[in-house]
């Protein structure tokens, strides 16, 4: 579980993120969602430790994350898994190397258990015979997928999601939904995922909350997201639909 209480971010007198306190629990795909520049990546970024609140909890458990210095922190990233935008696979590396890459960081296992896991994972999330490939080889649901494989590798008990859609067709955005969403019930995890795909919201959106301009203005769940009375979220939602249907329209 993931607790956040009355957590404030600013960047020079601009304050980012306003007094937000929310609960992620196992087990559920909790979204994020907000317009751009809302706040959403500010926050993300924070619960992770890329950024250091100003003020504010956030909980791992029973431990204070925010409170631990950097090299104290690294007990909790050890089981953090992390999709960011972009898949962010490194060029130079084969499938396989990138999968590598958190237990050549964090762990003393042999080659032998490195490449069981990378293959474990690999086939989890549906690639075969893919290890030798390059990034530039993968389309991108399949640069996806290998991010979610390298995100998985150490089991971990906290996956972030950053935009995971992004750049991706319909089709394949919704696969990539119910792929973390299956993980995140298999193995029960805590997931926290930023987007701003409406589909991403009904398809897995076991819990809701919404941001704007740092306020964490509503929260819910997929259920209720269409029949909210909070006038900014319903503007959201109309916004993002509309610009859905103009991109389709343009092919």
């Amino acid at each position: 579980m993931i607790r956040v209480s009355n957590l404030n971010k600013y960047f020079g007198e601009k304050q980012v993120l306003k007094n937000i306190s929310i609960t992620y629990k196992p087990g559920q795909c909790s979204l994020i969602i907000g317009a751009s520049g809302s706040g959403k990546t500010v926050f993300l970024k924070s619960l992770v430790g890329l950024l250091k609140p100003d003020s504010g909890e956030i909980w791992y458990d029973k431990i204070q994350f925010n409170a631990l210095s950097f090299i104290e922190q690294r007990s909790i990233r050890k089981e953090i898994g992390m999709l960011f935008q972009g898949s962010a696979l490194f060029d130079f590396a084969t499938v396989e190397e990138n999968v590598r890459f958190p237990m050549d960081f964090f762990t003393n296992w042999t080659d032998k258990e490195k490449l069981d896991r990378v293959n474990f994972c690999l086939e989890r999330v549906n690639l075969k015979n893919v290890n030798k490939l390059y990034p530039n080889e993968l389309s991108g649901g399949m640069q996806k997928r290998v991010g979610i494989a390298r995100a998985i590798a150490l089991n971990p008990k906290y996956l972030f999601c950053d935009e995971p859609n992004s750049g991706l067709d319909p089709h394949t955005s919704i696969l990539i939904d119910q792929l973390i969403s299956e993980i995140t019930r298999e193995y029960n995890i805590t997931t926290v995922v930023n987007t701003h795909d409406m589909n991403s919201v009904m398809e897995i959106g076991d819990t809701v909350g919404f941001i704007h301009q740092g306020n964490l203005l509503w929260e819910g769940n997929k259920e209720n997201v269409l029949t909210s009375e909070c006038r900014e979220l319903n503007d959201f939602v109309f916004a993002s639909r509309m610009a859905k249907k103009m991109k389709e329209m343009m092919g």
